[in-house]
């Protein structure tokens, strides 16, 4: 939606089809050059970022004592993997851009608060997805680990490179994902489309997914990796049911009160001069 420049003139930002076209343009436009910016960054720290992915693997061999190696099957497999890897890390660090032009997109047709909240929304959501992957990564040593012990005795693990980037990107954007619902649900809830009562009556499946998914997520050789993972998405989690129980009995109250508004209202008489103007 396009920016208003006189808001007085035009407070609910309201244009033309073709208008709202040119500004989504406009707005994809700054996101990809954030992002092309951030592939580039990506390109300069390919070398040290494939190296910290390796190295799960390299402690296979050093620590562990099997065989295992990171596969390039093509010729040009470690050029698709630098692309990969870099334009990757480079939506990683454009999201405060690319999600702040989304969050502009919608501002202009939004009111006050509502346009308040949006930026919570946003303010809230990069930090929390920039978070779960710094937690993917510090998972993924101990994850790689575990998954290949289950190779046969005398077994290798020569792992192909298009195979473990995909893993390595399925993990961490479960995670940032997973981080960003607590967000959601207070959208819901603000909304009005879920209540916080109803949330924290479900806490026991609320407990009880949270770990199946960091169990799943993060399988160690003891509970206490999954207990690392648990423990944050739980506190994110009942964290965003406090706010939707405090939003929810602000609303009731500001409900009241516009209904004893209307009440008293309905019990003063019209006056007589407003009743000779009609």
């Amino acid at each position: 939606m396009v920016q208003v420049n006189n808001r007085k003139a035009n407070p609910e930002g309201r244009m033309a089809l073709l208008d709202h076209l040119k500004e989504l343009k406009n707005r994809l436009f700054k996101a990809a050059i954030a992002v092309i910016l951030g592939t580039i960054v990506g390109f300069i720290v390919y070398q040290p970022l494939l190296a910290a992915l390796v190295k799960p693997i390299k402690d296979l061999n050093e620590q562990h004592g099997r065989q295992a190696a990171l596969n390039f099957d093509g010729v040009a497999s470690s050029f698709d993997l630098m692309i990969q890897v870099s334009v990757f890390l480079g939506v990683i660090i454009a999201s405060p851009v690319w999600i702040y032009q989304l969050w502009a997109f919608i501002v202009p047709g939004l009111h006050k608060n509502e346009r308040r909240l949006a930026l919570s929304f946003v303010a809230a959501a990069v930090p929390l997805f920039i978070g779960g992957v710094l937690l993917a990564w510090l998972v993924l040593p101990n994850a790689v680990r575990v998954l290949t012990e289950f190779t046969p005795q005398g077994g290798s693990n020569f792992i192909s490179a298009d195979v473990y980037l995909a893993f390595v990107i399925r993990l961490l954007l479960a995670f940032g994902v997973a981080f960003l619902i607590p967000v959601i649900l207070v959208g819901l809830n603000m909304a009005g489309i879920v209540k916080g009562a109803r949330l924290l009556k479900s806490w026991r499946i609320t407990v009880f997914l949270v770990c199946l998914f960091a169990a799943m997520a993060a399988p160690g050789a003891d509970a206490m990796s999954m207990f690392y993972l648990a423990v944050p998405m739980l506190v994110l989690f009942f964290a965003a049911i406090g706010v939707c129980l405090v939003n929810d009995k602000r609303r009731v109250r500001r409900q009241a009160k516009v209904s004893a508004e209307t009440e008293a209202t309905a019990d003063v008489a019209t006056p007589a001069s407003d009743l000779e103007n009609l």
